[in-house]
C-alpha cells in the first residue's frame, strides 16, 4: 500500500513539473514560445518601475529551461527511443494475471506507452497547447482491474478470440473518457465538442492496442499506429454516438471488432 502511494505521488509530480515546463518553454525570449502566456502570468502586477519586464523574465525563462534540458540529459528516461506502431503492446502486456509487482510493473509501462502514444496522436491531428496527465492513464488502469476483471479474464481463457479483444478495447475506452487524460487549452471547443475530441485523441490508442493483441502478423508494425489514426477518424461518428448511448460499452464493441477484423 505505502509503495503504491508513493508512486502515485511521484506520478502526480511529474505531470505538475510538466505543467511548469510548458509554461517556461512558452515564455523563452527567442520567439518558440508564445509571448501571450508570459503577458497572462504578469498582467495581475503592479506596474513594473522601469522597462523591460517582460524581456527580463522571458531571458530568465530561457536560462530555466536551458538548465532543466541539461540536467534531464543526465537522468535516464524510460520514454521509448521513437513512437510509432511498435511502440504498442498488446492487452496481456498491459494488463497481466499476477502477483502485485507484476501489476506495478504492468501499470508503469501502460501509462509511459499510452502518454508518448497520446502525445503521437496530438501531433499528427495537429493539436497544440494540449497536456497530458500520466496520473489519470494509471486511474483507468486501475478502474480496469477494478471494473472490468471479466473482460481481463476472457483475454486469456481458452477460445477467446476477436469479440473478448473489441469489448476490452470499448471497456478502455470508456474509462479513459471518464479520466480525460488529455487536457486541452482555453481554445477548447465546450462540453460536447471536446468529447468528440478526446475521442478524437484517445480511440486510435486504444484501436491500436487491439490490433497489437490480434498479432496476427507477430511484432507490430511501424505504420500500425497511423493506421488505427486513420480508421478511427473514419469510425469517429459511429464512436461518438456509440459513447453518448446508456450502456457505451456494448455499443462500442462491434465497432470495435469490425475494424480489428479488417484493418491488417
Amino acid at each position: 500500500m505505502l509503495r503504491q502511494i508513493s508512486e502515485d505521488v511521484r506520478v502526480n509530480l511529474k505531470d505538475r513539473l510538466r505543467e511548469v515546463r510548458d509554461i517556461i518553454r512558452q515564455s523563452r525570449h527567442d520567439g518558440t514560445g508564445d509571448a501571450s502566456v508570459l503577458h497572462e502570468a504578469t498582467s495581475h502586477l503592479p506596474p513594473f518601475p522601469g522597462k523591460g519586464i517582460e524581456g527580463l523574465l522571458s531571458h530568465a525563462a530561457s536560462a530555466v529551461d536551458e538548465a532543466l534540458s541539461i540536467a534531464e540529459s543526465f537522468v535516464p528516461h524510460e520514454r521509448p527511443i521513437k513512437v510509432d506502431g511498435t511502440t504498442v503492446k498488446g492487452l496481456g502486456t498491459y494488463f497481466p494475471a499476477g502477483n502485485e509487482e507484476r501489476q506495478l510493473s504492468a501499470e508503469r509501462l501502460f501509462r509511459r506507452d499510452m502518454y508518448y502514444l497520446t502525445k503521437a496522436v496530438l501531433a499528427e491531428l495537429k493539436i497544440d497547447n494540449a497536456r497530458i496527465h500520466e496520473a489519470d492513464f494509471a486511474a483507468a488502469h486501475a478502474t480496469m482491474r477494478k471494473r472490468h476483471g471479466d473482460f481481463l479474464s476472457a483475454l486469456t481463457a481458452p477460445g477467446s478470440g476477436l469479440q473478448a479483444i473489441a469489448a476490452t478495447c470499448a471497456a478502455l475506452l470508456v474509462e479513459l473518457l471518464s479520466q480525460r487524460p488529455v487536457h486541452f487549452g482555453e481554445a477548447a471547443p465546450g462540453i460536447a465538442g471536446e468529447r468528440a475530441l478526446d475521442i478524437s485523441c484517445l480511440a486510435p490508442v486504444v484501436l491500436a492496442c487491439g490490433l497489437a493483441t490480434t498479432g496476427r502478423d507477430g511484432a507490430p508494425e511501424p505504420d500500425m499506429l497511423e493506421i488505427a489514426i486513420l480508421a478511427a477518424d473514419i469510425r469517429h461518428d459511429r464512436i461518438v454516438q456509440a459513447c453518448a448511448k446508456a450502456s457505451p460499452v456494448d455499443e462500442l464493441t462491434p465497432v470495435f471488432a469490425t475494424l480489428l477484423a479488417h484493418l491488417p
